[in-house]
Formats: structure tokens, sequence, C-alpha cells
């Protein structure tokens, strides 16, 4: 989410919570509406620890399935600027064409995969390139000793690239159900209205309003925290972006020059085949 819209949804919900507390204010009586301020301020404690406790659960669940795309996302560039090393390595001209259906697979992930995972349509399809990729090493028959050993080292390199991949989308679909956001939302509400019953009509208007503000924003905070956090893929402040694999394909592609290679890329610069 936006810092801005945030900043405004917290601002708009506790201008809104605020205005309940003091129109309420105005009928409470004195003391609340509670005779024992002790025991409703137990009960409180107990609604404000549960939330917390469920809350802070379920951020660390979010937040684990953002760093897990996070490292997934660089695990895989890594990945594919070795296998672009491990390439050269294969005689007949496959060498050359591993390398550019590397490109075009780092390609597509930039400027195809990320638009799809921010929109929250990748859902299951695979990489068209790392179909290519297999096709074309399908084809290898290793015959000298380098070659064999690159090519078990290129299935090796395969099998942590296709991990790190879904390491990265993981996130994409986000991993808090919906009965969960259902429970958050039904808890806050009743924190709500639960403050609403603290009202105090011998108290100043500032301490009400200051009493139900800080609820009101922390909570707001929060929430908002693990919805950025549920949806990693943005372009705002905080959002994972394709940085690793842009530079990979900087690195590659001065490798190239610098190594005098001579590579067809059978793609366009998005990635599209041509």
């Amino acid at each position: 989410m936006n810092v801005v819209w945030g900043f405004l949804v917290t601002a708009g919900v506790t201008a809104v919570t605020v205005t309940v507390m003091l129109l309420v204010r105005r009928r409470a009586p004195e003391g609340s509406y509670f005779s024992d301020g002790d025991r409703a301020s137990g009960v409180f404690g107990v609604l404000a620890t549960g939330f917390s406790v469920l809350l802070g659960f379920i951020i660390f669940l979010a937040f684990t399935s953002y760093d897990q795309s996070r490292a997934g996302a660089e695990a895989e560039a890594l990945v594919v600027t070795q296998q672009v090393e491990t390439a050269q390595f294969f005689a007949g001209g496959i060498g050359a064409e591993l390398t550019g259906d590397l490109i075009c697979y780092a390609r597509s992930v930039v400027y195809d995969e990320w638009e799809r995972m921010e929109a929250g349509t990748l859902e299951d399809a695979i990489n068209p390139w790392g179909v290519e990729l297999f096709r074309t090493v399908h084809e290898v028959e290793p015959e000298t000793a380098s070659e064999q050993s690159a090519y078990d080292k290129w299935l090796e390199q395969t099998s942590e690239r296709e991990g790190a991949r879904l390491d990265r989308v993981h996130g994409a679909v986000g991993v808090i159900p919906t009965p969960l956001w259902i429970v958050l939302f039904f808890i806050s509400t009743v924190i709500f209205v639960f403050m609403l019953f603290f009202a105090d009509s011998s108290e100043r208007a500032v301490t009400q309003a200051m009493l139900m503000g800080a609820v009101a924003a922390v909570i707001t905070t929060m929430l908002l925290l693990l919805s950025f956090l549920d949806n990693p893929f943005h372009t705002d402040v905080g959002g994972l972006r394709p940085v690793a694999m842009e530079r990979t394909l900087r690195i590659v592609d001065e490798a190239i020059d610098a190594a005098d290679i001579d590579v067809r890329i059978p793609c366009d610069a998005e990635g599209k085949a041509n």
C-alpha cells in the first residue's frame, strides 16, 4: 500500500473513532458506563492481549513469506548467472543457445512475471523459457569429461533455480487466508465497541480522544503493515522489485562482451519470443 494512502487511512479511521467516542461521551455517566473500572480494565486486557498475540503471530508468518520471496528472487538471479558460466562448457553451439535462452528467461522474469505477480495473475504458470532450456539441454550428449561435469552441474543448478523461483512466487498469492482477516477485523470491532464503554463525561474531551485515538491508530497501522507483508510485490516503498535479476542481466551482458561470445538471443527486450 502506498505510504500516503496508508497515512490517510490511519488518519481517517482514527478521526472517525475519536468522533464516535466524543459523541458517546456527551451522554455517558460520570466514571464511564462501567461501575467497576478495575474489572472492565481486566477484561480489556484479555481482549488486547489475545489480539496482540494473534496479530504478532500472523505478522511473523507474513514477514517470513515476504523474506522467502525476497531471498528466492536473489537466489534465482544468482543461479542464472552461474548457469551462463556453466553453459560455456558445452560444445557444438549448445552453449550459445543455452546462454540466449537464459537471457530470455531473465528478461521474462523482469518484464513479464514481475508484472503478473504484482497483479496476482501469475498463479501456477511456468516460465516458457524454462521449457526451452529443458528442450535444449535434453539434446546434449556429453562426450568429454568436462562436458559430463558441466552437464551434471547444469542439472544441479536447474534444480536450484526452479526451487528459488518457487520461493519467489510463493508470496505473490498471499499467505493469510480470508478467515484470519475476518477474525482480525471482528476482534478490532469488538475492541472499538468495548472502548466506547469507557466514555466518561467527567473527563476532558482531549483525554477521551487520546484514549480512543491511540488504540485505533495502533490497530489500523498494524493491519496495514500486515496487508503490506501479505502483498510484497508492488512499486511502493518497501515493495519487492526485480533488482537482482536486472543486475544479473547487466552482468551477463558485460561478461558476454568482455569474453567476445557470439550469442543469438531468441527474444525481444522484454523476453517475448521473436
